[in-house]
């Protein structure tokens, strides 16, 4: 791991929680073993890097903490950083190509995109229709508008961009760029330049975003200035974004395992703008070209879609866990709740069955599956891009060819943390808030004449992947 570029990760707690620096050596081993024995034989070994556990010098950290304590956003403040260990990960900064050594004075530009939850429910546990026609993406952002999180509801739908149809794709990634929320952030250098910092400060001037791409996609600078200009680039710019995310440099052990036949989901949401809009040019197919088996949206997907029940059909099984737990408490470390996270968590992992035979065992595998699913929906997508000399580029370097210019560059994907058994309840009531927010406040005010040319045509085509 090269020294120059690395990120140092501590644990943080709230106030007056410390852990001991046994106990924090521990949380921080589940999260790299996590990494290493489940995430990555999801997505791939090119895709995660689980990092490696230090310890530093107290002092050194201690001295860390104060430094950078000014530029903690406001919000991630309600939480200490731990400066009692010493422990820390040391993992690869992801702003960085990550494929193969390159020369430093290159400039790299990075784009994070958290892409959330690129399916709509088929269970049959869920129990309003509107679950089955809008995604949880679109309801959950007039909630938080609502809750005074967002100023204004973005256009962007996940269902768009995991499509794999390059014009919906494109639709997404100008809806992030217009509304990036904590959805998109733009990195020059490891420097941010769009996007939020926090909830509340956010860069995204498109006119000043074009001033820092144009050395990038334009580098003869022979381009007039002005609105044409900045749109050419911003165009570029998705073009290069949609390309890395179908690419296919990885493979995974987990790759040939299909979740669902692709016909049971719908393969668009009503409430998306994109379809919106066909609906009301009289265009009748809302077309989905599927996504490349090997490309990293791919196997996210296939991850989400480890939630197979919805919260809905889960939480009783979770209450079945938790009622056991009750009664024999001293069993929670051999259901592995906590962890060890290794081969033998991976391997229950596999079991897809829906066949609910009342056992303990199958309770806790759906469990785990929504565990897993859950942390897909909320990882992020790392795309690093430097500039690259058409004698540079060789077949194991990928590159992606734009009009004037070509990059090499690399994917990867972070934030897959667990997340925790304890937040299943509140996942649960959450979605009962989203859900009855939406159809109380939204979807009763909604045009009626929209309503009804959605189901005029109902009879959407599905295009179905070979198996």
């Amino acid at each position: 791991m090269d020294e120059r570029c690395v990120v140092l990760r501590f644990l943080k707690s709230p106030p007056n929680q410390n852990k001991t620096p046994e106990e924090i050596l521990h949380h921080l081993q589940n999260i790299v073993d996590f990494g290493k024995h489940v995430m990555k034989q999801f997505f791939g070994e090119n895709y995660v890097h689980h990092g490696e556990i230090i310890q530093l010098p107290l002092d050194f950290v201690r001295q860390l903490c104060l430094k950078i304590q000014p530029e903690r956003p406001e919000c991630r403040c309600d939480k200490d950083m731990d400066t009692l260990s010493g422990y820390a990960m040391c993992l690869p900064n992801l702003t960085r190509l990550q494929t193969f050594r390159f020369a430093e004075h290159r400039p790299i530009l990075c784009i994070e995109i958290k892409p959330k939850c690129g399916f709509i429910p088929f269970s049959s546990h869920v129990s309003q229709e509107i679950k089955h026609k809008v995604c949880r993406y679109c309801m959950h952002q007039h909630l938080k508008v609502a809750n005074g999180k967002w100023k204004r509801p973005s256009k962007y739908c996940p269902l768009d961009l995991f499509s794999g149809n390059k014009q919906r794709m494109h639709f997404a990634l100008k809806s992030l760029l217009q509304e990036a929320q904590n959805n998109l952030k733009i990195f020059k250098n490891g420097e941010l330049i769009y996007g939020c910092k926090d909830d509340q400060d956010c860069v995204s001037d498109w006119n000043e975003l074009a001033r820092h791409l144009k050395p990038f996609f334009f580098p003869s600078n022979g381009l007039v200035s002005g609105p044409h200009c900045t749109r050419t680039i911003v165009k570029e710019l998705i073009h290069v974004i949609t390309m890395a995310l179908l690419s296919s440099t990885d493979t995974c052990r987990a790759g040939d395992m299909k979740t669902v036949p692709i016909s049971q989901g719908r393969s668009y949401c009503e409430a998306s703008a994109f379809n919106k809009e066909l609906v009301r040019n009289g265009k009748h197919k809302l077309e989905s070209s599927g996504l490349p088996r090997g490309c990293l949206l791919y196997k996210t997907l296939q991850a989400q879609m480890l939630d197979m029940l919805d919260i809905e059909g889960l939480y009783p099984l979770y209450s079945r866990v938790e009622q056991y737990l009750e009664e024999f408490p001293e069993e929670r470390s051999t259901l592995q709740i906590d962890g060890p996270y290794n081969e033998a968590f991976y391997e229950k992992l596999l079991d897809l069955s829906l066949e609910d035979d009342g056992t303990v065992a199958f309770a806790l595998t759906k469990v785990q599956q929504y565990r897993i699913a859950m942390t897909a929906k909320d990882c992020s997508i790392m795309i690093a891009l430097s500039p690259c000399l058409q004698d540079e580029c060789s077949e194991q370097r990928p590159v992606v060819l734009t009009s004037k210019s070509r990059f090499t560059f690399s994917v990867s994907v972070l934030d897959l943390d667990l997340k925790p058994y304890e937040g299943i309840p509140h996942q649960y009531k959450l979605d009962g808030e989203i859900v009855n927010y939406y159809l109380k406040n939204v979807q009763a005010k909604e045009d009626p004449v929209m309503s009804n040319l959605f189901k005029e045509n109902e009879d959407c085509t599905l295009v179905l992947h070979k198996v």
